[in-house]
């Protein structure tokens, strides 16, 4: 009886467990939001890629891979119908390239847009719009593989032409050539040295005398430089240069000021001085000619002669 229950209990806990695990597959494979399908259609070989695949837009995860198969529409093309998240901004210019993930080599749906159009695309699940599916990287350089081969074909074709017995002597004769020419110029060397050794006391002296054409250039140019400073110095405005015409234009003002004012002022002066000193100097005369003229004033004039009333001198009246 024991067995028996150690077996119901084991089968049990293997069904639980089963039942846990399918329950986590679901879980993990489900799918959250709604999703639109669209169709890409490609006479390419897409052997890396497998439904349930990844479908990116610009790098970001939006869908996955829902069918893989022949398209009833084209002959001959693979038809990939893809399920991609609502609100994904698929434009009529979105084109797709099928994109290989790290080391694995397992592919996925890479969705780019070149901004060449701004008109999104209409779902329709009955009828999905198709998107052009490109050729990727991987495509391109197997595409390419053949001229790739074909050219280095050729290159190896002429590179052994190049390599012929030959071209080996011709080459072998101008690396002769090379050694004759290097044992010449060191020979040359040899004859040259003691004009070479002559070389560095001729530089030093050449050296020198640049030095000294530099110096004197430089002293040159330091006295045209204080020069210029002083001649500008002198000409700047307020400068030495600008106070003596200022000075210059001021003297001259207050001369014809002088002449066109103070000279008339000073003649009129020198003739009121003269007036005055004629009128003192006969003022003078008269007090000393007759003193009394200044407790009595001038009186009645003396008559002269030839008047009536005049009398010579000494004689009686």
């Amino acid at each position: 009886m024991e067995n028996k229950a150690h077996a119901i209990a084991a089968g049990a806990f293997v069904l639980v467990v089963t039942a846990l695990l399918a329950l986590l597959a679901i879980w993990l494979t489900r799918d959250d939001g709604d999703r639109n399908l669209f169709e890409l259609s490609t006479r390419e070989t897409i052997s890396s890629l497998q439904p349930q695949a990844q479908v990116r837009f610009r790098g970001v995860p939006v869908g996955k891979v829902e069918f893989i198969g022949f398209d009833h529409k084209v002959k001959g093309n693979v038809l990939i119908r893809i399920s991609v998240d609502q609100g994904t901004p698929l434009t009529k210019a979105t084109y797709a390239t099928i994109s290989s993930q790290g080391v694995t080599g397992l592919g996925f749906i890479q969705l780019e847009d070149k901004g060449e159009s701004a008109e999104l695309l209409v779902p329709n699940d009955n009828d999905p719009p198709r998107i052009a599916l490109k050729p990727g990287l991987l495509d391109k350089l197997l595409a390419k593989s053949e001229v790739i081969m074909e050219q280095v074909e050729q290159a190896s074709t002429k590179l052994n032409t190049l390599l012929g017995p030959d071209n080996q002597q011709a080459l072998m004769g101008t690396v002769k050539q090379f050694g004759e020419a290097a044992d010449s110029f060191n020979k040359l060397a040899l004859k040259l040295d003691p004009f070479v050794a002559t070389l560095p006391k001729l530089s030093q002296d050449t050296t020198a005398t640049l030095k000294s054409v530099k110096t004197a250039a430089d002293d040159v140019s330091g006295t045209a430089t204080e020069l210029k400073t002083t001649a500008q110095r002198l000409n700047a405005k307020g400068g030495p240069m600008d106070k003596v015409a200022e000075g210059s234009a001021a003297l001259a003002a207050s001369l014809e000021t002088f002449n066109a004012a103070t000279l008339p002022r000073v003649g009129e002066v020198a003739e009121e001085t003269t007036r005055t000193m004629r009128q003192l100097r006969r003022t003078v005369t008269t007090v000393s000619d007759n003193p009394q003229s200044l407790i009595f004033g001038n009186g009645t004039p003396v008559p002269g002669p030839g008047e009536p009333g005049f009398t010579a001198p000494g004689e009686k009246k």
